[in-house]
């Protein structure tokens, strides 16, 4: 994703906070004689009672009757009811609490809630009027007047470091002796998932191999789709499946009342909870699943398109609709991932799989998607547009009454610009000629272009910038931000990596190679470097970056690139270029994490790169 400076909620930004999950130090070792403990099993839980309000003011304990509310000048996320904390606008503090008791057995637990701010303070630097957000004694996150914004933005927390603990939830809002803040809370929810007992025997990642089926109609706009989706899969490691995940990805653009993604009638086991803000759901499969066997699990979908210019959104009659289908979660040494959903990048992880996705569709929209795509008539006035991509690590699609123009790269490949209204016809002629060059930069350097056609979808509405998916962008009328995105089909598309854990794998090597096919050097990178902690380093994950929002883009893109134009200054631009290639060959469709990389870099040189890396803050 090629990200732009933070906005209001008003024009569809929301930054997700996150803190570490806390260790406890090692114990000594039992006697020989005691015997082994064992590890509480998990059952996903949602912690939370009465988290919209809905039901008045039990189990929770507010400071005064009015906390609780739906009385107007506020209004709630979801339902009639909210809390509504301070807005008095002289010295006043309101609290809100409720005794919570967080299951034993999990890795995960997070605390989300969605949270708006409106304020009367004009101040742009200091923080006169304060939320804060405790569970026990232990601060989680402090907001302020600072953090206004014109809707709600969801916030999640890691709470995990208190499974087995009962613990009071608080929140408490201060204002100063003039002009009111009003701190603004609902759908409040603390989910548990995961099993924290040991990981999986070997780092084989599973289920493998993925093959999905998907049949989908759509109502007249393209806004809302209904139909079925199956997969079929592979377990590839020595530890039996004894069930599987799939990830809802989207359900975070809603409420778990009000859910975007909407799975039912699962065959092939047994859906449990959903749990990680409703985008993780748990299938336990009818019996274990040993290394080589091979299961299916198939379900009934309902995809709600919401409004909004976003990955997932419709722009007036133009809908966009990334991380909508569900996919699988990946298990490898570390356990399940089943890492929140981030909006200030990517929190997506999946192994390379083959789709084939039938879109029924009123045939005045026109249905852009991943892989190679045909058109056949289907009932009165409608068509069907079939997709099949293979060896792609999600699929998505758009619909709406585009315009498109097409031409092929000098290299063969066929490209496709779909513009919504308001975009020229030089802009869109701009932005063909940009994918055909790029497309082609990219794969002389890295290796040809695997994916059939490529379509880029424009909209100058994206608050984003602009988004990769297999086969199919979303961006700006913007040269660099297209060459970007463009750029994303080999690093995270081809070479794979774990977007939470490792960020930096697809945004620094793609805002790299970004630089490379527009003839920039990097000179000059470290200009205004600045770090601003210990803490900070490149290959920080996204929960570390959800917490310091404002420095993901300068440090990820901008360090995490001018890393990579040193160490081509360092080999050469010779051994650079071949290292990058190989690189991109071992691990074509494959996985790439950062001490693969780091090894591969020594490879390439006699120079022990040790302080190199440790120059550049990059860890693993």
């Amino acid at each position: 994703m090629r990200s732009t400076p933070h906005r209001a909620l008003g024009t569809g930004a929301l930054v997700v906070a996150a803190l570490a999950a806390l260790s406890l130090p090692g114990t000594p070792a039992a006697a020989r004689t005691a015997p082994a403990p064992v590890a509480a099993a998990c059952t996903p839980a949602q912690a939370v009672t009465n988290g919209g309000f809905e039901n008045g003011t039990s189990p929770w304990t507010p400071s005064s009757s009015g906390v609780i509310t739906s009385r107007a000048g506020e209004s709630a996320h979801g339902g009639t009811a909210y809390a509504w904390l301070d807005g008095v606008g002289s010295t006043h503090t309101d609290t809100l609490s409720q005794s919570v008791t967080i299951p034993s057995g999990c890795s995960t637990a997070t605390l989300s809630f969605w949270l708006h701010i409106d304020t009367a303070e004009t101040t742009s630097s200091t923080a006169y009027d304060k939320l804060t957000a405790k569970v026990g004694g232990t601060t989680l996150a402090t907001y302020s007047n600072l953090d206004k914004n014109t809707g709600y933005v969801q916030k999640s927390l890691d709470v995990s470091s208190f499974a087995g603990q009962t613990v009071t939830l608080s929140f408490t809002g201060t204002e100063d002796s003039s002009l009111q803040t009003s701190f603004v809370l609902d759908d409040i929810a603390l989910d548990t998932s995961g099993d924290s007992t040991p990981p999986p025997a070997d780092s084989t990642r599973t289920p493998a191999t993925p093959s999905y089926t998907v049949n989908l109609s759509s109502d007249t706009n393209g806004f809302v789709w209904n139909g079925h989706e199956s997969v079929s899969f592979t377990n590839a490691s020595a530890t039996a499946l004894n069930e599987v995940y799939l990830r809802l990805w989207d359900n975070y653009h809603g409420t778990c009342s009000a859910m975007p993604i909407a799975v039912t009638n699962v065959t092939g086991g047994t859906a449990g909870a959903l749990s990680v803000n409703c985008t993780a759901l748990k299938i336990t499969l009818p019996a274990p699943l040993n290394q080589g066997q091979s299961a299916t699990i198939g379900f009934d979908l309902g995809i709600t398109v919401p409004s909004g210019a976003d990955r997932f959104g419709h722009d007036g009659a133009f809908s966009f609709i990334g991380n909508a289908l569900p996919v699988l979660a990946v298990r490898d040494g570390a356990g399940w991932h089943l890492d929140p959903y981030t909006n200030n990048g990517e929190s997506f992880y999946s192994l390379a799989a083959d789709f084939k996705v039938t879109l029924d569709h009123p045939t005045t929209l026109l249905v852009p998607a991943t892989g190679t795509s045909t058109d056949t008539p289907g009932s009165s006035g409608r068509t069907v547009t079939t997709a099949t991509a293979s060896k792609v690590r999600d699929f998505a699609w758009g619909a709406g009454p585009f315009t498109k123009i097409s031409g092929t790269s000098a290299a063969g490949v066929p490209v496709n610009v779909y513009s919504v209204s308001g975009i020229s016809s030089s802009s869109a002629q701009s932005m063909l000629s940009t994918a055909r060059s790029a497309v082609d930069a990219h794969a002389a350097r890295f290796g040809a272009y695997p994916y059939g056609e490529l379509d880029a979808v424009i909209d100058n509405n994206y608050w984003f910038g602009g988004m990769e998916y297999p086969g199919f962008v979303l961006d700006l009328v913007s040269t660099t931000a297209l060459t970007h995105e463009i750029a994303h089909q080999w690093w995270y598309g081809i070479v794979g990596d774990d977007e939470y854990t490792s960020p930096w794998l697809d945004e620094a090597f793609t805002d790299y190679a970004t630089d490379l096919a527009q003839g920039k050097t990097g000179s000059g990178c470290w200009s205004s470097v600045s770090w601003a902690s210990s803490a900070e380093k490149i290959t920080n994950s996204m929960a570390y970056w959800d917490a310091h929002s404002t420095r993901y883009s300068t440090v990820v893109y901008g360090y995490g690139k001018c890393a990579l134009h040193d160490l081509r200054r360092l080999l050469g631009d010779t051994a650079m270029a071949t290292l990058l290639k190989n690189y991109a060959t071992a691990h074509w469709y494959g996985v790439s994490t950062t001490a693969e990389f780091k090894a591969a870099a020594q490879a390439a040189t006699s120079t022990d790169l040790t302080s190199f890396w440790t120059q550049h803050r990059i860890d693993g």
